[in-house]
């Protein structure tokens, strides 16, 4: 199986926070090159990453695509078992010599579900590419019109479903993603911290909101809310 999984190749392809204008040249191309599109949720078009493409290619629907939904857990031993599966199922359609796309929203290298299967497919020597996408702390700043970081100043990107009280407390720009059910602890914390407070829920897409301060943040917004913490000039 070592053997037969380079036969095909696999693309971890971002496609932007929403706006579809932002998917990029090489992205489109890619897709159009690949045999079969894996989408990380099911039916197809609930897949986030696939209603961004549809809207500037909708020849996306005539593609083959495959949904491998990946389970949103924490418990190692569970989610390992889980990436396993997973990989299995996409090692055998490399084994047929398919090119794959994978779709994921923003940028596969950040907090993507892609980079377990990469990683899984490069160390069994199977050929896998990554294609940047924006990601979507990037998207947010353009939106609000900020700048994240200037000289020295620092940038910590953050993921907001774990324990984020300490991270307060660090200096320079802090963007908090993937809050999830947590947007209200992390509002909570927030209200009560001396900073710049920012959000933008749903980045790029027709519903998008922004926020400019911790009190008008609507805790119960999108998972898709990425929130940007500020020191005050």
């Amino acid at each position: 199986m070592k053997q037969e999984i380079r036969r095909g190749k696999l693309y971890g392809i971002g496609v932007g926070p929403g706006d579809p204008e932002l998917v990029t040249i090489k992205a489109l191309r890619c897709m159009k090159e690949s045999d079969i599109l894996i989408l990380p949720s099911e039916p197809r078009e609930d897949c986030h990453a696939y209603r961004i493409v549809r809207q500037i290619y909708p020849e996306i629907e005539q593609k083959k695509t495959i949904s491998i939904p990946f389970p949103m857990i924490k418990e190692k031993e569970k989610l390992e078992e889980a990436h396993e599966k997973i990989f299995h199922r996409i090692r055998a359609l490399l084994a047929e010599g398919n090119t794959l796309a994978f779709l994921t929203i923003g940028d596969p290298t950040v907090y993507s579900t892609y980079g377990y299967i990469h990683r899984k497919v490069t160390a069994e020597g199977g050929m896998a590419e990554i294609i940047s996408g924006v990601p979507s702390f990037c998207a947010v700043a353009a939106a609000l019109g900020i700048s994240l970081g200037d000289g020295g100043e620092e940038i910590h990107v953050i993921p907001a479903s774990y324990d984020v009280a300490e991270t307060l407390n660090w200096r320079g720009t802090k963007i908090y993603m993937k809050s999830g059910k947590h947007l209200a602890e992390l509002k909570w914390l927030l209200s009560s911290v001396d900073a710049e407070v920012y959000a933008v829920s749903n980045c790029g897409m027709e519903n998008q909101k922004i926020y400019r301060d911790a009190v008008s943040i609507d805790a119960d917004s999108s998972y898709f809310t990425v929130v940007v913490v500020k020191e005050k000039e």
